[in-house]
């Protein structure tokens, strides 16, 4: 793993992902959608569509906090290999209201990180399966609630299986767009 995924922020694997934009979010009591844009390579207009659908809260006062860009990096990196409505899905699925906190299972800065995690796992790890990788990140995570831990394995595996799909989808059109050049 290169860089963080959704983003185009080189990775660095000490401690958690998501931590490295906290300095940033809290500096300037939240991040404005200039930067957002900045980090993700997003086009403005696509976040904003995805606030205006509901898939990522108003921002406060023009500034988008923690739980805005953890959603917007889940969406920015499985959106190459599903639609936005199944994004959509899986983060009530896991969480329930975009709006609503208190119905959470996990902070959404906290699955991005076990997310990425389990990628991480994944892709360094030889003989490394997807469904091992979640088990293990299941296991360092602080969820004492079975059924929570088994929504949350779920939609886990969604995502990994997404975001890898869709990696094998870049190396294609990759091949592709080479094979056609000669």
């Amino acid at each position: 793993m290169e860089t963080v995924p959704g983003t185009n922020i080189k990775f660095d694997s000490s401690g958690s992902v998501f931590e490295r934009f906290s300095p940033f979010i809290s500096a300037t009591d939240g991040l404005s959608l200039g930067q957002i844009c900045s980090i993700t390579g997003l086009e403005p207009f696509m976040i904003q569509n995805w606030v205006k659908r509901g898939f990522v809260p108003h921002p406060l006062n023009k500034k988008y906090g923690r739980r805005h860009l953890a959603r917007i990096l889940l969406i920015s990196c499985l959106r190459d290999s599903m639609p936005i409505d199944r994004i959509g899905a899986i983060l009530i699925y896991i969480n329930g209201d975009t709006n609503d906190e208190s119905d959470d299972i996990i902070t959404e800065d906290r699955l991005f990180d076990s997310f990425c995690l389990s990628l991480k796992r994944y892709t360094d790890t030889p003989d490394m399966t997807p469904e091992n990788s979640i088990s293990e990140t299941l296991a360092s995570l602080e969820v004492t609630d079975p059924q929570a831990t088994e929504r949350l394995g779920k939609a886990l595996a969604v995502m990994l299986y997404g975001y890898i799909s869709g990696a094998y989808k870049r190396m294609s059109d990759a091949a592709f767009a080479e094979m056609v050049r000669q």
